[in-house]
């Protein structure tokens, strides 16, 4: 019998099992039945070569035009060359010392080829590629298995081809099949199966690798598709269910405190998004269970205001807030721009503080002893009301005297482990208000963040000027970007200052095979890509060209990651001051920095940034009374898919819309968080930005069967399903919210 949680070795042996596992982390016989087809080839419909991209593994559907052996002419032996085509493109197949293939490898003949896909002479090639040839004559076994049917071509490995898995893949339905599927659970309810009309589970996994048409294929999809949705959202339901049955100090708003103080001496009227959502969050924190909030919204629509606000309703009621930023330029901006926001009311227990006020001290992990002491000290007497820092807040020294809320800026840069550590901090689970500065469509926030109540901020703040972004191609029209130096020259002669953004620090060496050690927060370096072209600009070489070129005479500084904290607060402080002209930076000024007279922003090399990138570094422009200006220079040229990413980018400021854009162009474990954990993505066939419909019903469903059967107990298979999903290697995947 080969239930789904048997080991392969017991089906495919050893030697074959261990390749599984290695190369594409299929241990089980479940692992390998939902490892499902990436696509389905049909006889006579050949794939399309125009398509390929060097350095993928690929396995294409090709018929063999030209087949030639070539003997070397220095040395023994020779070269086999096969030109195979899809009646518009070419590909050529190169085979050494291995002539004997020719008999077999003849023109006409059609083939699944496997390989990954190289350049030589300016001619794309696979180098001996693995194939399986689907003629009659070929072999009559594969011809027959595959006549009338679709071909399924999975996502396979240079150790093990696509055709290979779906061998093992029929050995796997086979043996179930001959013992009726015993042992294989049905997860999903009978009520929910009918209701929406799915197909039984042996169904779905026999039609998803072995369909005959593609309404087979579909409703095998449309079954898995539910699974999928289905187990995540009991998942997240019972983790919602769990949070509200915890106890939690209620924290209600009180009048005439140090939040009526503040409100009063704001010089501008807040938003009526600002006002809505901070209703929806003093709600929260009024009862006695604890808050978990996703606030987030467009770049400068006021997040850090509304959170501040919370933390001073918290502070009123007796308690204390943190704010976890995830690098220290960011943690001093919230520290700076909050005490300069607050006044007075930062000074409480101070000489010429305000009797309403309270201590606000920023903690980081480079700060010195003496005034790290002071610091501490004054988080666990309790006379800071807020604290604000990077991981150093985690640290077993660090002690509150009463935590009850923590806001978590920038959440996707932070693990479960840093987050709950800091939330351990309190007697009773403080509330938890989580922000991101990217936008989330509403599917993704359902899936993702499913655990967590979502408020959005979509207003902009009075006084918020316009940004116009263009696209400079460098290479195409060089004269371009000589008019992007005179802008930025312009802007400075207004009194005004500029950014220049750049991929990479600089100071390491170009070779990527060479590792380069990076500092903490040198995590803006590490996404500049590792492809063919010239290595991406760097922050210093390009800071002293534009210093001795085209911005000569202007005040130009650099901010990277690897600076020492005093220099990278230092730049910050002179550039807020408008002591420098030029800020050239990396990343680290993505998020939370504040300058309103920075009004021009020169994005280098903006192809090697993603979509979301883009938008969060163009938010640093535009934040005062002048209008903004954004300009990502790119070598890429018109027409290709990077440049349309940038064209996307210059073309809305609507950042919902453009969060969409770039998760279409990426894979659904990036959205999911995965890559940051290095754990696969358990959905495969729900795509959370397509099947909107599915999301929303399969978590309304969740809730009801959770709230009648919190542990599942008239469920077992379904328990069991959710038991895959949150194994040991897969556990983090909830935490993300």
């Amino acid at each position: 019998m080969a239930a789904l949680d048997e080991p392969l070795t017991k089906l495919v042996g050893d030697r074959t099992a261990k390749v599984l596992a290695d190369s594409l982390k299929l241990r089980t016989v479940g692992d390998l039945l939902h490892h499902y087809p990436r696509r389905y080839a049909e006889r006579g419909e050949l794939t399309s070569l125009d398509d390929l991209d060097v350095d993928e593994h690929v396995t294409v559907l090709a018929r063999i035009e030209k087949v030639t052996l070539i003997p070397f002419k220095q040395r023994r032996g020779d070269r086999l060359e096969v030109v195979v085509t899809d009646g518009r493109g070419k590909l050529t197949l190169v085979f050494f010392n291995q002539g004997w293939r020719q008999k077999e490898l003849r023109p006409g003949s059609q083939g699944l080829f496997a390989g990954k896909v190289g350049v030589f002479n300016r001619t794309r090639q696979l180098a001996a590629p693995d194939y399986q040839l689907l003629d009659a004559d070929a072999d009559s076994s594969v011809a027959e298995k595959f006549a009338g049917r679709l071909i399924p071509v999975y996502p396979a490995s240079a150790q093990f081809p696509s055709w290979k898995l779906s061998q093992c893949v029929d050995m796997a339905l086979d043996s179930l099949t001959a013992t009726g599927w015993e042992g294989v659970g049905e997860p999903l309810p009978a009520e929910l199966r009918a209701e929406h009309a799915l197909i039984a589970l042996p169904e779905a996994l026999e039609s998803i690798h072995r369909p005959r048409t593609h309404a087979d294929r579909e409703r095998a999809q449309n079954r898995l598709r539910w699974d999928e949705a289905f187990v995540l959202q009991v998942a997240l339901a019972q983790r919602r269910a769990a949070d509200s049955a915890l106890p939690a100090v209620a924290r209600p708003a009180r009048s005439g405190g140090l939040l009526d103080a503040f409100d009063a001496k704001l010089p501008f009227t807040l938003t009526q998004g600002q006002r809505c959502v901070s209703a929806e969050i003093f709600t929260d924190l009024a009862t006695e269970h604890p808050m978990h909030r996703l606030l987030q919204g467009e770049v400068g629509s006021g997040k850090t205001m509304v959170a501040l606000r919370a933390m001073l309703t918290v502070v009123d009621a007796g308690g204390q807030a943190v704010l976890l930023a995830p690098t220290e330029v960011l943690a001093q901006q919230h520290h700076r721009s909050i005490v300069e926001m607050m006044g007075e009311l930062a000074e409480g227990g101070m000489l010429g503080g305000s009797e309403l006020g309270t201590k606000v001290v920023l903690l980081t992990g480079s700060m010195g002893v003496p005034a790290r002491r002071q610091v501490l000290l004054d988080m666990a007497c309790g006379d800071a009301g807020i604290a604000i820092g990077t991981h150093a807040l985690i640290q077993d020294k660090v002690q509150f005297q009463d935590l009850g809320l923590v806001v978590v800026d920038e959440q996707h840069r932070f693990g479960v482990e840093q987050r709950d550590a800091l939330r351990a901090k309190g007697e009773k689970p403080p509330h938890l208000l989580v922000m991101t500065a990217t936008p989330i469509p509403r599917t993704v926030a359902m899936t993702v963040f499913g655990d967590l109540e979502t408020s959005v901020l979509d207003q902009l703040p009075a006084g918020r000027s316009p940004i116009s972004s263009h696209v400079v191609p460098s290479l195409e029209k060089p004269n371009f970007l000589a008019r992007a130096w005179e802008r930025i020259r312009e802007e400075v002669g207004k009194g005004h200052q500029a950014y220049v953004v750049c991929p990479r620090i600089g100071d390491e060496p170009d070779d990527p095979k060479k590792k380069r050690k990076t500092a903490p927060d040198d995590t803006e370096d590490l996404g500049a890509g590792s492809d063919e072209r010239r290595p991406p600009l760097a922050v210093v070489a390009t800071a002293e060209m534009l210093a001795k070129g085209p911005l000569a005479g202007l005040r130009v500084e650099i901010l990277h990651g690897r600076l020492t904290p005093e220099a990278k607060d230092d730049v910050m402080r002179r550039f807020t001051a408008g002591q420098v002209d030029v800020l050239v930076a990396t990343t680290v000024i993505e998020v939370g920095v504040n300058v309103p007279n920075a009004t021009a922003m020169v994005i280098m090399d903006a192809d090697r940034f993603g979509v979301s990138q883009l938008h969060q570094l163009r938010g640093r422009v535009g934040r005062g009374s002048a209008p903004g200006l954004c300009l990502l220079v790119s070598e890429m040229p018109a027409g290709s898919s990077a440049r349309a990413r940038l064209d996307a980018v210059a073309g809305t400021l609507d950042g919902f819309e453009l969060s969409r854009i770039d998760l279409e162009q990426r894979r659904e474990g990036d959205v999911l968080g995965q890559a940051q954990s290095g754990v696969k993505s358990s959905l495969k066939v729900l795509s959370v930005l397509q099947d909107e419909d599915v999301i929303a019903t399969a978590r309304e469903e969740a809730g009801r069967l959770v709230a009648v059967d919190p542990e599942l107990a008239d469920h077992p298979d379904l328990r069991t399903a959710l038991e895959s999903l949150l194994d040991e290697d897969r556990a983090e995947f909830l935490e993300k919210g």
